[in-house]
């Protein structure tokens, strides 16, 4: 019988077992996923610690460069998303200025990651998080976009604080191994999700369409349009190269993929963007200038204090507490999937000096918001420069410093559409699909909690979501087996934390 841990899963072998295909893109060691380590060679290879984990400079340029492909996408995403949604007193971010701060706030909190916690790990705009602010905080609860902002500071804050105090790291500590490996399996089926939905390869049905199904193939289980033909090339292309262990294969995928787009955009001239026939977010063609000044004017627009007048403390109180149970699970997931994509963590499933990393991460909600850009967190899109042979801070130092060009640059990195990076979100979705080896399904306890945790991320979309429902379920299946001595302290206080996040609402309507 296998060894098994204080949770009672299977003992937890190396992690970079489970990403030898990740890394065989990149041409690393196929047994333990990174390349053999060697002598550092200067200053950057020191710092960085690049032969050590088994890495290269050119490696790392590389897959920094992969994942702002694959996080680009954020930059014509967010303003949608915040920059159109008017306030109650009519004013609106602008598409324009959010595109460029949400640029702005991306490059400085990627390097800074970079530069300080020396993972490959890029920033930006969170996802879900954008949507809470523009819809609940600003379109539901009335307040302005300064106010709204000013929470996602107060937000920051907090996180930063918790933190800096330890009790981030311990609740990641506390966390069984097998939740963990769970988080990392939910993650690689959320971000494969994302690819084929962003990419229009799978579409969301709309009521009209006397269906109860939610999303559907293609459009009408066909693929229609240029787009979707694609997405599809991308995958096979990102496919063969990453099966053949092709040194920096998903990188040369994106490329590719990205000039057969150009090419069919100038041969059909299908610059129809809907969502379901055309090209999604951005139309490759070559653009008409190459760059611009970026206007920043909303960077420092916030209020600190104004929800606490409009919305009364309470209510303004309950809402920052929406948002530091998202920040702070979101982005400790996202790190616990990348850590074991990339083989960093120890046996014990933690990334070393992990405070540091949860510091300046906490420090992206309050970048984000003092930039009005909506709270910065770690990306889960960042595993596609990870399977393309990421493992330091430098390529996280050469991501940003591409968003911070990619202000400047609006038009050209605009070419890149999203069908050409969806593709490595799906391959490297399946690349972590190898921690599923590590939970023990036969035992219920163990195994509905994992399984929660793994469908509710696509499911609900929300990484968040997924991690609190698992958390919840596993202690309440521990408690009922009568196994409540398996469950660390700090379990029962993010259990009941989820269980008052997941009725937010209906206790605001109580209090009300």
């Amino acid at each position: 019988m296998a060894d098994r841990d204080n949770t009672g899963a299977p003992a937890r072998p190396d992690p970079a077992a489970g990403t030898a295909d990740a890394a065989g893109a990149a041409g690393t060691d196929s047994t333990t996923g990174t390349a053999p380590a060697g002598k550092p060679t200067g200053f950057l290879d020191r710092y960085f610690h690049i032969s050590e984990r088994g890495s290269t400079v050119g490696t790392e340029v590389r897959g920094g460069v992969v994942t702002f492909f694959a996080m680009a996408y954020i930059i014509l995403l967010n303003p949608l998303i915040i920059g159109t949604v008017a306030d109650h007193t009519g004013a609106e971010l602008g598409v324009a200025a959010v595109a460029a701060v949400t640029a702005f706030a991306a490059g400085v909190m990627t390097v800074a990651f970079g530069i300080f916690a020396k993972y490959p790990f890029g920033i930006a705009a969170g996802l879900g998080i954008n949507t809470l602010v523009a819809v609940t905080f600003v379109a539901t609860e009335g307040l302005t976009w300064p106010e709204a902002m000013g929470l996602v500071v107060i937000d920051g804050i907090i996180i930063v604080l918790l933190a800096v105090s330890g009790f981030r790291e311990a609740v990641f500590r506390a966390i069984p191994a097998s939740l963990k490996s769970a988080i990392t399996v939910g993650i690689g089926l959320f971000i494969a999700f994302v690819g084929v939905v962003d990419s229009g390869f799978v579409t969301r049905n709309t009521d009209d369409m006397n269906t109860t199904v939610p999303v559907s193939f293609g459009v009408s289980g066909s693929i229609v349009s240029w787009s979707g033909v694609v997405f599809v090339i991308g995958l096979v292309l990102c496919g063969v190269l990453a099966a053949r262990r092709i040194r920096g294969g998903l990188f040369f995928g994106i490329v590719g993929t990205t000039v057969i787009a150009v090419v069919i955009q100038a041969i059909t001239g299908d610059a129809d963007d809907s969502a379901s026939t055309g090209w999604h977010m951005a139309v490759p063609k070559l653009p008409d200038s190459f760059g611009g000044i970026p206007d920043l004017s909303l960077i420092g627009n916030v209020d600190l204090v104004g929800a606490f007048t409009r919305v009364g403390v309470l209510s303004a109180c309950l809402l920052i507490f929406t948002l530091v149970l998202s920040n702070f699970f979101d982005a400790m997931g996202t790190m616990t999937g990348l850590g074991n994509q990339a083989g960093l963590t120890d046996k014990d499933g933690v990334l070393p000096d992990m405070r540091t990393a949860l510091i300046v991460e906490g420090a992206g909600a309050v970048v984000g918001g003092a930039a009005s850009a909506s709270s910065n967190t770690v990306f889960v899109d960042s595993a596609a420069g990870i399977g393309d042979g990421a493992r330091t801070g430098l390529a996280n130092v050469v991501t940003g410093v591409i968003f911070l060009l990619a202000m400047f640059l609006t038009p050209l990195y605009e070419v890149v559409p999203v069908e050409a990076a969806a593709p490595v979100l799906v391959i490297v979705g399946a690349m972590m699909m190898a921690q599923v080896k590590l939970i023990d399904f036969s035992d219920l306890t163990i195994g509905l909690p994992a399984f929660l945790t793994i469908v509710m991320m696509p499911f609900t979309y929300s990484i968040a979501n997924g991690i609190g429902i698992g958390f919840v379920a596993y202690v309440v299946l521990q408690l009922g087996t009568g196994k409540w001595r398996m469950i660390h302290p700090l379990m029962y206080l993010v259990a009941i934390l989820f269980a008052v996040y997941f009725a937010i609402d209906p206790i605001k309507d109580a209090l009300a």
